[in-house]
């Protein structure tokens, strides 16, 4: 099998693709919570990626071939957005995504709704822990969510021995 075409590229997205981008929010959200309130246009989205997101942020994207499979937005201590499109997901391209964040951050912070059980069992897998969880009065879907942290544990250096001179 060819590493090239099972290996995504990381790539930093620019303003271009600020619409792909929000397409895949858009659509690995709502196959994974059909039942979340659908809150704003893909204008809107898009505006918000391109406006808010794009200036205040490292925005990195995932590429199989030419497509755009994966996005990742972080800064801050903060991972703001976080998505693979469904059909490229348990492959690899969320970690590689989340361990570009985790390269340039020492503590990182993320909400994540209650019911997304695979985006918890991610996360925990790569060493988030639940820190709080709310009944979503503050988000705007309206749903519990869930607030996870991940920080960096010291390196350990090795002791230096010595010597028998």
């Amino acid at each position: 099998m060819d590493d090239a075409l099972t290996e995504p590229e990381i790539v930093a997205l620019t303003a271009d693709d600020m619409q792909a981008a929000a397409e895949i929010r858009r659509v690995a959200l709502w196959q994974r919570l059909p039942w979340l309130p659908d809150v704003h246009t893909p204008e809107e989205q898009e505006q918000y990626w391109r406006m808010h997101l794009l200036p205040n942020c490292s925005i990195l994207g995932a590429a199989m071939g030419n497509r755009l499979v994966g996005v990742i937005a972080y800064g801050d201590s903060w991972i703001e957005q976080l998505y693979v499109l469904p059909g490229f997901q348990g492959i690899g391209i969320g970690s590689s995504l989340l361990g570009c964040a985790k390269e340039e951050m020492n503590e990182i912070r993320l909400w994540t709704f209650q019911r997304n059980a695979g985006a918890r069992s991610f996360y925990e897998q790569h060493g988030f822990t639940a820190e709080e969880e709310t009944d979503g009065a503050d988000n705007e879907e309206r749903e519990p969510d869930v607030l996870y942290h991940w920080r960096r544990l010291p390196e350990l250096t090795p002791r230096l021995q010595p010597s028998g001179d």
